[in-house]
């Protein structure tokens, strides 16, 4: 498979999932951009292993917990009162609750949803993620029911 090829069919599946992980339009492009920068330099040594997807997957998960860490060792500093935060006008309100709720969400369960949101088999989920598929099952279904209790509670 060529680089294009790659990048045309995860392209849209690595930035949602960096979306659920950062729950910021520009972050996540960044982080979905440095993930095709890795795939790109790294293809040439990619083995077969796992699916090409998997081991995309897994290079993105990686990139977003060392953003998380990152942000995590620097504290942010707040914007000037006379700048507003901007927001992605595109979205539609519910999807836009739905990755604030999953950037909430401990690491492990935004990477599994996430995944299982791009529907990405619970087998190699189970693979990205080093857990046992019976494990992820239940992990699903415990993050939906947290998901849905988050909407629930937000009037939705």
């Amino acid at each position: 498979m060529v680089f294009e090829d790659i990048y045309e069919l995860y392209w849209q599946k690595i930035f949602r999932l960096c979306m659920g992980y950062v729950n910021d339009t520009d972050v996540a492009q960044d982080l979905a951009q440095e993930t095709f920068i890795i795939v790109w330099q790294q293809l040439p040594k990619f083995r077969n292993e796992s699916s090409i997807g998997t081991w995309i997957f897994r290079i993105a998960s990686n990139n977003c917990l060392r953003q998380i860490e990152k942000e995590k060792r620097f504290s942010k500093i707040d914007l000037p009162i006379n700048l507003e935060e901007k927001k992605q006008e595109s979205m539609e309100p519910q999807i836009q609750l739905l990755y604030q709720f999953i950037s909430e969400l401990p690491e492990t369960d935004r990477i599994i949803i996430s995944l299982e949101l791009e529907e990405v088999k619970q087998a190699e989920i189970a693979q990205i993620t080093g857990l046992s598929e019976s494990n992820i099952r239940v992990k699903i279904h415990r993050i939906k029911e947290k998901l849905t209790q988050k909407f629930k509670n937000n009037g939705y």
